[in-house]
């Protein structure tokens, strides 16, 4: 069985930049993982992910993104959609993806397939904060259905851990 990486990117004490991470966290927290996948925080690690991309066959990114669209639009970027050299800036922690994936590109070690699901944020100013926007936090089910379809496209399909009621996304605000 093939390995995939479920890779939340952001930063916890930024409002909307840190919705990548409740992505995943809801996700883990709701769902039961099958082999083959693996569910990683991965913060603002940048290039501290490399050994990640080395390790999976397929790696799904989800984080805030700047698609110049409505705040909550959710929108999904594959392999050489990707940009590894990210002008305008699509993320706050731009940089750090963008040369991880350079980086992933020149050694080689780049996975066979590459997503980032990614969604609208209500601003781009960097605000400190822990509460995501009303907006961030109305599409968060949405961004997280987004997700689970992509890891079942990839033979990944993940069952609520409580088979009795359906896992629901955690409101987050």
């Amino acid at each position: 069985m093939s390995s995939v990486g479920l890779i939340g990117i952001g930063n916890v004490l930024m409002e909307d930049e840190s919705l990548g991470i409740h992505a995943v966290n809801t996700i883990s927290g709701g769902y039961a993982c099958p082999a083959g996948l693996e569910i990683i925080d991965g913060g603002t690690l940048g290039l501290d992910l490399l050994p990640y991309l080395e390790k999976f066959e397929r790696v799904i990114f989800v984080d805030a993104i700047n698609f110049g669209k409505e705040p909550g639009h959710i929108g999904v970027l594959e392999d050489d959609d990707i940009p590894a050299v990210i002008f305008p800036k699509i993320s706050a922690h731009h940089i750090g993806l963008a040369d991880l994936l350079s980086v992933a590109m020149l050694k080689g070690v780049m996975p066979a397939k590459v997503c980032l699901i990614g969604m609208q944020p209500s601003s781009m100013d960097l605000s400190v904060g822990l509460e995501m926007s009303d907006i961030v936090n109305a599409n968060m089910g949405k961004l997280i259905a987004v997700t689970l379809q992509k890891l079942k496209e990839w033979d990944m399909e993940l069952v609520p851990k409580n088979a009795d009621s359906p896992a629901r996304p955690n409101n987050h605000s």
